[in-house]
């Protein structure tokens, strides 16, 4: 069976996280146990990214994670849901704290605004107890980084524990490649 390797250069919303396990599931279907995910992504939705990691580390598979670019923001969580993580000597990896979006002229009752920075919160911390689970850091260590805007280049990242080897070549000759990537929008 050919080896499968899944193009993941997209930010982490609902439509590609949603590609990328149904791919993995329809794979999973005939038999493949094996996967690379190459990971380029600017980041994007707390919610799907810890979904997705957690659909991904639940699964009788073995997930590569490959940075072949830049992984951010939840995209490092996502990262994280490979047993093995490599990364392309030119790549980037971006921690940093999450954000609240709020529509314009939204106004927000005090028990409301105190949700939406306990959520806040929660988000923090589990992102932190992925990122710690998986590199040997503590959730404090990795909150910091988090709160400082840290970025690590892949020597860096390796000695967090983040990346197991830096490595140029993404994949075997013949294997099969599924891409993923957010849809343009048409231009009006």
């Amino acid at each position: 069976m050919k080896p499968v390797v899944i193009k993941f250069f997209a930010p982490v919303i609902d439509a590609t996280a949603n590609a990328l396990m149904n791919a993995i599931d329809q794979k999973m279907k005939q038999g493949v146990r094996d996967f690379t995910i190459l990971i380029s992504s600017p980041g994007g939705s707390v919610i799907h990214g810890l979904s997705t990691y957690n659909y991904l580390r639940g699964l009788p598979a073995n997930i590569t994670t490959h940075n072949f670019g830049s992984v951010d923001s939840i995209g490092i969580v996502l990262y994280c849901a490979g047993s093995k993580r490599l990364s392309v000597p030119q790549a980037r990896f971006l921690l940093h704290g999450v954000n609240a979006q709020f529509p314009t002229n939204q106004s927000l009752e005090e028990k409301q605004l105190e949700e939406r920075l306990k959520g806040l919160r929660i988000d923090i911390e589990n992102i932190a107890k992925v990122i710690a689970v998986n590199t040997g850091k503590t959730v404090d260590e990795v909150t910091t980084a988090m709160l400082e805007r840290t970025t690590l280049n892949p020597e860096e990242a390796q000695s967090w524990g983040l990346v197991h080897e830096i490595k140029s070549q993404l994949f075997e000759a013949g294997s099969e490649i599924i891409s993923i990537q957010a849809q343009q929008q048409p231009k009006t």
